[in-house]
């Protein structure tokens, strides 16, 4: 299988008041080609830091980080940013939608910074709303949607321009349990069809239990990693 992440004895420390913090210690990572996985852990575990790590929202202090075989703990943030606009899909516990654009603008916002003609991004999109069920509410702003409705068009932003991998930080840490299973549900369907890599970070039992793959953190290390 195809690796698109590997991190190599990868460590990050934050230094705050005086006092240094080990978020992470050494960690080796490999994430191939198509897997859905998550980063489970209590909190201060290091989940959020190392998928910060692997996204380029942050440097490691030591080691090293490769995406699709290029190594990006050594980019400029510059260079950063624009690897991330193209090659990474985010979704955020908080859905970071832009409250005065509709579904269908949020989804395409990404798209128009990357530069695709107004032709595709309007097919695309029209694709993406079918598979996340929300075709008839492409013109709502996301005031007019629910929590579930919200995050399915942050999935559905961070996907629709294929990128290598989807990060996904604590994305069922709003919803009600009926409404999470719903939307892993939909990230794992996504996953089967276009064979987009998922690393999701979460504490929730019912996101880990759907979950092919899932990695345990717990003091900034992995100390456990299962398939099921």
């Amino acid at each position: 299988m195809e690796e698109i992440v590997v991190c190599d004895r990868v460590s990050k420390t934050y230094h705050t008041n005086h006092l240094a913090v080990e978020a992470l210690k050494q960690v080796d990572l490999h994430i191939g080609h198509g897997e859905f996985t998550t980063l489970a852990g209590p909190s201060g575990s290091g989940k959020t830091t190392l998928l910060n790590v692997i996204g380029g929202l942050d440097q490691p202090s030591s080691g090293s980080v490769t995406l699709q075989g290029a190594r990006i703990d050594q980019r400029t943030p510059a260079e950063l940013a624009d690897y991330r606009l193209r090659h990474v899909g985010f979704v955020f516990q908080a859905y970071n939608l832009i409250p005065v654009l509709s579904a269908r603008e949020n989804i395409e916002f990404v798209m128009e910074l990357q530069g695709i003609s107004a032709t595709e991004r309007n097919a695309l999109s029209d694709e993406i709303l079918q598979d996340v069920g929300l075709s008839e509410m492409a013109n709502r702003r996301p005031a007019e949607l629910s929590g579930g409705q919200q995050q399915r068009v942050a999935v559905a932003r961070a996907i629709v321009s294929r990128p290598a991998i989807v990060l996904a930080d604590e994305p069922t840490a709003n919803l009600d349990s009926t409404t999470s299973k719903e939307l892993i549900e939909l990230m794992l369907s996504l996953n089967h069809k276009h064979g987009i890599t998922f690393l999701i970070s979460t504490h929730d039992p019912l996101v880990i239990e759907l979950a092919p793959r899932q990695i345990t953190l717990r003091d900034g290390k992995i100390v456990g990693d299962e398939s099921a």
